[in-house]
C-alpha cells in the first residue's frame, strides 16, 4: 500500500513544463488585457478631446456670427467699434468681446515715430526705441535693387541664418525675428500691434493706454485728459479730438477689421478661450472673413 501511495505521488517529467507553459500563457493574456485596456482608455480620451474641439469650434463660430450680425444691422458709419455680450448654447456659457483692430499699431504701416513711441512707452530708452523702430522698418521695407542691401548685410554680420523679409509682416509673431529687439520687449509689445488694421494711425477712442502714450508729442497731462474723456457718443469723440490737437498718428475713427475674443465655460468645468480677427463683408456671399484664429487647443490664447 505504501508503494502504491508513493507511485501516486510521482509526477511525469513533462508535467512541470506544462505548468510553466500555462503560466506563460496566462501572463501573456494578462499583458494583452492591459494593453487593450490602455488602448480603450486612450481611444475614449481622444474621442473626448476631439468632441471638445468640435464643440469649441462650433461655439467660437457662433460667437463670430453673432458679432458679425450685430455689426451688419447698423449703418457702416454708426457701427460700434467695441462691445461685449454673452449667450448660452448647448452645455456651455459663452462670453464674447470685440474691439476694432484700428486700436492697435499696424506693423506694416505705422511711421517710425509711432513705433518708437510704443517701445518707449513700454520702458525702452528713447534712443534704443528709435533703433528698434528702424529695424522694424528695415524688415518690412523692400530693398533697393540698385543699391547695397545694408539691412540684409546687418543680419549676416550678426551671424543669423536668415535675413529680413523686406516685405509686409504676415503675422505679428514675426516680430520675434527682427534683429536687435529684446525678447522681453517683444513680448510686451505683442498685445498692442497688428497686421490687420491697414492704417498708419490708431483709433485713440478704443486703444489701450500704452498705445495712446505712444503717439508723437503725447504728454502725461494730455494722456490723462484723453483717457478720462473717452466714451460712447459723438460728443466725447469731439472732446478727445480737441485734446489731440495736431497729434500725428491719432484718429477717432474705428476700423473695419474686428478682434473678437471668445471665452467658453463648459458645464463640466472645462474652459476654452479663442482670439480671432474677422473682416465683416458687406453685400457679399459670406458675412465675414476670418483673418486670424487662435485658441487653447493650439496654445494659450
Amino acid at each position: 500500500m505504501i508503494v502504491r501511495f508513493a507511485n501516486s505521488m510521482r509526477r511525469r517529467p513533462d508535467e512541470g513544463f506544462i505548468v510553466v507553459a500555462v503560466l506563460w500563457i496566462l501572463g501573456a493574456l494578462a499583458a494583452l488585457a492591459s494593453i487593450y485596456a490602455i488602448y480603450v482608455t486612450n481611444t475614449a480620451l481622444s474621442l473626448s478631446v476631439n468632441d471638445d474641439r468640435l464643440q469649441a469650434d462650433a461655439l467660437v463660430t457662433a460667437g463670430l456670427e453673432l458679432t458679425a450680425y450685430r455689426l451688419s444691422t447698423q449703418d457702416v458709419d454708426a457701427r460700434p467699434t467695441q462691445g461685449a455680450f454673452r449667450f448660452r448654447m448647448g452645455r456651455a456659457d459663452v462670453a464674447v468681446d470685440f474691439r476694432s483692430e484700428a486700436a492697435r499699431i499696424d506693423l506694416n504701416l505705422a511711421p517710425k515715430e509711432l513705433l518708437a513711441g510704443l517701445f518707449a512707452a513700454l520702458g525702452a530708452r528713447y534712443d534704443a526705441a528709435e533703433s528698434y523702430a528702424d529695424r522694424i522698418i528695415g524688415w518690412r521695407q523692400k530693398a533697393d535693387v540698385a543699391g547695397e542691401n545694408n539691412e540684409a548685410a546687418a543680419y549676416r554680420t550678426a551671424g543669423l541664418s536668415y535675413g529680413p523679409r523686406q516685405g509686409p509682416f504676415p503675422d505679428v509673431g514675426e516680430l520675434w525675428l527682427v534683429l536687435g529687439l529684446p525678447p522681453a520687449l517683444v513680448e510686451r509689445a505683442l498685445p498692442f500691434v497688428t497686421v490687420f488694421s491697414g492704417r498708419a494711425d490708431v483709433d485713440v477712442l478704443d486703444a489701450a493706454p500704452e498705445v495712446v502714450a505712444a503717439l508723437p508729442g503725447m504728454t502725461p497731462d494730455r494722456l490723462y485728459g484723453i483717457l478720462g474723456q473717452r466714451g460712447p457718443g459723438a460728443a466725447n469723440a469731439q472732446i478727445v479730438q480737441g485734446l489731440l490737437g495736431s497729434a500725428q498718428g491719432a484718429s477717432t475713427q474705428g476700423g473695419k477689421a474686428m478682434r473678437v475674443t471668445v471665452h467658453i465655460a463648459f458645464d463640466d468645468g472645462r474652459r476654452v478661450s479663442a482670439e480671432t480677427v474677422i473682416l465683416p463683408l458687406d453685400d457679399a456671399d459670406e458675412p465675414f472673413r476670418v483673418l486670424l484664429w487662435h485658441d487653447d487647443f493650439d496654445g494659450p490664447a
